[in-house]
């Protein structure tokens, strides 16, 4: 992009002639509320990362704000167009498994990936970026849930969790504060810095400033780096943080069916698995396998259920193939295309949104949460 076509502030980005049909907004969380309304404003559709906003009252707002500007909101949900999930969700409109009468989904979030995003980064703590843990990662799989429920509204929400690991009283006997300054077990650390940044060679966009800018570190500047001011160099067991490392969901929708969803932080093997049981079948799989069951009862002298192994093509780029299919969906939908199954339109993607901030509620206050309509 030319130097003058780079703005300093959504605000400067307006008083400009209107520079493309649409924008595509990836700042933090807090953030999302105060850019894309200036957008909105100026004539941009708008291809929004989650979450929609850090509060209920900013998910409504920004959704009055579209219909009244008469514009083009898309959010990035992109676990709809990925092919496990999106196969899933084909199978069920079908009818192959009858009405659902429960869905249990799981995110297991890796060691290391705990460590870097809720720990020691910038999702670890509700003061820098407004957003729980459970909103700020698993925003796709609680609109995962919705989605294969359709319009049928979530109504009632409870949950528990909280920080069990990653505070200073569970920390090893005898580990420091730093990695590299202070911790006599940081060569057999699972959390090491060092390993993790170094060696492993493990979310270097994080802990590298400005490495997405093409600036590649030295071996030299990088321990220089994680033993003085770079934030990743710290101790697991001695950050600020402050957002929970585990949670459960549980949902009721309007029709009575129940749905619940397991956030677990600081696994050995990052995946999400999905277990939905209908009343003439279930569904059940490991969306990094790259395939899913369709079961059903089989009523022959000699069994007990038949099953059906669903193979896919899951690419390897970012979220199970789902990020290309994401973009070039909201680009046929600005050419006025008819919307996919996956649409991840504005007015779409709320329920999973209200499903968190109830939940958060839901374990902060030890209530059930009822969830209210959106009109």
């Amino acid at each position: 992009m030319s130097p003058e076509n780079c703005f300093a502030s959504v605000e400067e980005l307006v008083v400009h002639p209107q520079l493309a049909d649409a924008a595509i907004n990836g700042t933090m969380d807090q953030f999302h509320l105060e850019t894309t309304l200036p957008l909105l404003k100026a004539g941009y559709d708008v291809l929004l990362e989650k979450p929609i906003g850090v509060s209920e009252m900013e998910v409504f707002e920004l959704y009055e704000a579209a219909k009244s500007y008469n514009r083009t909101v898309m959010i990035c949900h992109v676990m709809r167009y990925a092919p496990f999930y999106l196969e899933i969700r084909k199978q069920i409109e079908s009818g192959i498994i009858g009405d659902i009468i429960a869905i249990q989904t799981e995110e297991n979030v890796s060691y290391h990936h705990m460590a870097t995003s809720f720990v020691r980064g910038k999702w670890n703590s509700i003061a820098n970026c407004d957003s729980s843990m459970l909103l700020a990662k698993c925003c796709h799989d609680l609109d995962m849930i919705s989605w294969m429920k359709g319009s049928i509204r979530p109504k009632k929400v409870s949950s528990f969790g909280g920080l069990f690991q990653f505070r200073e009283e569970k920390a090893p006997e005898g580990s420091g504060t730093r990695c590299l300054v202070d911790c006599p077990i940081e060569a057999t650390c699972t959390y090491s810095a060092k390993k993790m940044y170094m060696e492993q060679e493990l979310w270097g966009n994080y802990a590298w400033d400005n490495r997405h800018l093409g600036i590649i570190p030295t071996h030299e500047e990088k321990i220089e780096s994680l033993r003085t001011s770079n934030p990743y160099g710290r101790c697991v067991w001695r950050c600020d943080n402050d957002v929970v490392d585990h949670q459960t969901v549980i949902i009721e929708f309007e029709d009575g069916s129940t749905a619940s969803h397991n956030l677990t932080g600081a696994t050995s093997k990052p995946c999400r698995t999905i277990h939905i049981t209908g009343t003439k079948g279930e569904i059940s799989g490991t969306m990094e396998d790259g395939y899913f069951l369709v079961r059903q009862p089989d009523t022959r002298s000699g069994h007990v259920y038949k099953e059906e192994r669903i193979e896919l093509n899951v690419a390897a780029d970012m979220h199970g193939g789902g990020d290309l299919r994401l973009v070039a969906d909201f680009v046929r939908t600005l050419r006025g295309q008819k919307p996919t199954l996956s649409s991840t339109a504005l007015e779409k993607s709320i329920f999973g949104h209200q499903i968190g901030f109830a939940a958060e509620r839901s374990r902060s206050e030890n209530t059930v949460v009822e969830i209210c309509p959106l009109v």
